[in-house]
């Protein structure tokens, strides 16, 4: 693995949760292998679990984390080639991400779309340029189309949750929901779930949404795609509720239908099945408090999981920069 940016940067995702998984049970066993090495994380956007999680899992390789916000304590970094930087662009990237590479072992980066043009969020210029030019491996903290820490750790968690039962080759059938929201949010993250649940290969894949919220197809395709929330619920043994607003009349919030959001009752047709969400939540508007409060919520261990997954990728990493 030379970065970590989507699910196929990951040739063995079994072997990286089983790591993951390890490290959750002995979170210092590597401790001396991030010795005298720095990871940058550089911040374009706000984060908490991300960060947090990211830094505890450097620390626990006994490597030194470095954050920096770029977008409150740095320069505005022109990221198009060719630019003409009479505005106000103060550092090409190319200028800043071949130091970068100088100051660290590992970059992290997080981005986030505009949800104003769909052609430029959807070309990761940013992530891309840091690649090009840094010259170390770069970690996707989020990006403007995915988040694949969170899609990893989402992996993990249903592995973890259900125990032998995916060794044992009993597939579990997984439902994405969109869910109401006060506001247009990307589609990073349900692009991203999609992404390694396909690319997992191990699940009945089903998604669900009103009309009009289609996703990128090169993401979703594999999943069975369906507007009927009631019978998409049908035996589900997770369901994973998100927002996201429209992508193909990029940005727009069409609906905020209430009646779709998560609630115990809409459990009853499922086998029991846990309920995930990325978080922060809206409660009450996304999920009901009785679903997070309750015993089907898994949505603190998949949370909770973050740091190991952090640890395993970049674990990876570091070794394979030795």
């Amino acid at each position: 693995m030379k970065n970590f940016i989507s699910a196929h940067d990951v040739k063995d995702i079994d072997g990286l949760v089983q790591s993951a998984l390890a490290y959750k049970a002995d979170p210092f066993k590597d401790k001396t292998l991030g010795t005298n090495k720095r990871i940058g994380m550089l911040f374009l956007n706000p984060s908490m679990r991300t960060r947090l999680s990211t830094q505890i899992a450097a620390q626990n390789l006994g490597a030194e984390p470095i954050v920096f916000n770029v977008d409150k304590e740095g320069w505005a970094l022109e990221f198009e080639e060719e630019a003409i930087m009479s505005g106000n662009k103060v550092e090409h990237v190319k200028d800043a991400a071949p130091i970068m590479g100088n100051y660290f072992d590992i970059l992290c980066i997080r981005t986030f779309p505009s949800l104003k043009n769909k052609e430029e969020d959807y070309s990761e210029l940013y992530i891309n340029q840091f690649i090009r030019y840094s010259g170390i491996p770069v970690v996707s903290l989020e990006s403007g189309t995915l988040h694949p820490l969170q899609s990893f750790t989402d992996i993990i968690t249903i592995n973890e949750v259900m125990k032998g039962g995916v060794a044992a080759g009993r597939r579990p059938k997984i439902v994405l929901t969109w869910a109401p929201h006060v506001k247009a949010l990307p589609q990073a993250v349900p692009n991203s779930f999609a992404q390694w649940v396909n690319a997992w290969g191990k699940a009945d894949f089903v998604i669900t949404h009103p009309e009009d919220y289609d996703l990128d197809p090169k993401f979703t395709t594999g999943a069975t795609i369906t507007h009927d929330q009631d019978a998409a619920l049908k035996d589900a043994d997770f369901v994973y509720v998100k927002n996201w607003s429209t992508y193909n009349d990029y940005g727009k919030i069409y609906t905020n239908d209430p009646e779709w959001m998560m609630t115990n009752d809409k459990l009853k047709p499922t086998n029991n099945a846990k309920v995930m969400h990325c978080l922060p939540v809206r409660r009450n508007v996304e999920l009901s408090d009785e679903i997070l409060d309750g015993p089907n919520s898994v949505v603190t261990q998949e949370a909770s999981n973050r740091v190991w997954a952090a640890q395993a990728v970049l674990a990876e990493l570091l070794r394979n920069k030795k």
